[in-house]
């Protein structure tokens, strides 16, 4: 008598399906383990032995889930994911570093579910353990990664001061009978700004500042920003005159970056001769942001320079000058477009209009006091201020000293 081969194939197919489950769980690619309620280990697969190293007869009915973590582990068991997972049923996902039978310790990742009976009461505790090796390898290597990525910026940062500290004067000038302030804001921390600023003596009674705002940020703008700086004084002790100043400048920025990368600046260059009644000062403009002048009556109005085109950008540009006098209590403040260009609220631009009336309310008033006010405006933007700010201010004190 023959047999059906259906019908042999169907109890070898059973006690298939029968073994390929004990195995799948014997030899699952993640660890399980079934514990009391009291934590106690009931059962455990081999996947799970083989990382610990431990036999089974050392873990069933003799140690409890507990026992196997570290003691940070342990404690945080006790504390947070055995509460949690009576009052859940089920508690996923939570990172644990296992005890080997070795001492090394194994990163994992362990989700609990409690089962229950009929009756509906907790009967015991399911495991399932995955190995963490890998993901915390991956993690611990992008965390070199961004303490590494950390100290170039860091390093980056100092880099960017130092250069930056490099092209703005240490210290102001003195000038008699004339208080003196400035201020830097950098928009960045991470890249050098092209704004630049400096007052300093020239031959006899008169003194030379400027104040300037190069195309561009980094280190080809710090290279621009110094040749500006240094050909701007060198002029000056040639010729004071900011004409003569500014077209000095312009036909050197014009020759050395006429090519494919252009490079160009706005300034304003000015001298200030102090007297016994206040100083006459003369400001010359390169296509920059008018100086506002605060008068000690209350009065304020920009310095109209029409006519002065940007520096480095024609080879034969035009400059124009004005002359302005400055009597006790009058302060006159150069700034540049970072003030001005500055988000209000996130969208609205900050004009020179606004800036006047700010300042305006506090006259008469100080060099000192006026870049201070201006440099908390500057706190004020946070965020909204794209570009670098330069701020530099001159003004008369009273003979009988300055309001307070």
């Amino acid at each position: 008598m023959m047999c059906d081969a259906g019908d042999q194939a169907g109890p070898a197919f059973s006690a298939l399906l029968e073994d390929s489950a004990e195995d799948l769980y014997e030899h699952a690619p993640c660890g399980y383990l079934s514990t009391l309620l009291d934590g106690t280990i009931a059962k455990i697969n081999a996947t799970l032995l083989g990382w610990l190293g431990w036999e089974r007869e050392d873990v069933v009915g003799r140690r409890r889930f507990a026992d196997l973590l570290t003691v940070g582990g342990r404690i945080y068991h006790e504390t947070h994911f055995a509460p949690l997972l009576r009052m859940q049923g089920q508690l996923g996902g939570v990172a644990f570093e296992l005890k080997t039978a070795t001492g090394t310790r194994l990163p994992v990742l362990v989700t609990s579910t409690v089962k229950v009976g009929t009756d509906g009461q907790p009967q015991l505790i399911r495991t399932t353990v995955f190995d963490a090796r890998d993901r915390r390898a991956y993690e611990q290597e992008l965390l070199r990664a961004r303490e590494a990525a950390e100290r170039e910026r860091d390093r980056a940062q100092r880099l960017a001061r130092t250069l930056q500290q490099t092209l703005l004067p240490p210290a102001l000038a003195e000038v008699p009978g004339v208080r003196v302030a400035a201020y830097y804001h950098p928009a960045s921390a991470d890249e050098v700004g092209g704004d630049f600023y400096d007052l300093f003596a020239l031959t006899g009674d008169a003194w030379g500042f400027f104040l300037g705002d190069v195309s561009g940020k980094g280190a080809g703008a710090a290279v621009v920003t110094s040749l500006a700086r240094y050909t701007l004084r060198a002029a000056a002790a040639y010729d004071p005159a900011p004409a003569t100043v500014l077209a000095h400048l312009n036909t050197v920025l014009h020759q050395e970056y006429r090519g494919a990368d252009p490079r160009y600046c706005t300034v304003v260059q000015g001298v200030v001769r102090p007297d016994d009644e206040g100083a006459a000062v003369t400001v010359g403009s390169g296509g920059h942001p008018p100086a506002l002048l605060l008068r000690a009556d209350g009065t304020s109005a920009f310095l109209d320079i029409p006519g002065g085109q940007l520096v480095g950008a024609f080879p034969q540009a035009r400059f124009a000058t004005v002359d302005v006098r400055l009597a006790p209590g009058d302060t006159l403040l150069l700034y540049s477009d970072g003030l001005t260009e500055a988000r209000v609220h996130g969208r609205t631009r900050y004009s020179g209009e606004q800036l006047q009336a700010y300042l305006t309310g506090r006259a008469p008033t100080t060099a000192p006091a006026v870049v201070a006010a201006v440099t908390e405006l500057l706190a004020g933007f946070g965020d909204g201020v794209d570009d670098d700010t330069a701020l530099l201010a001159l003004s008369i004190p009273f003979p009988g000293g300055d309001p307070s």
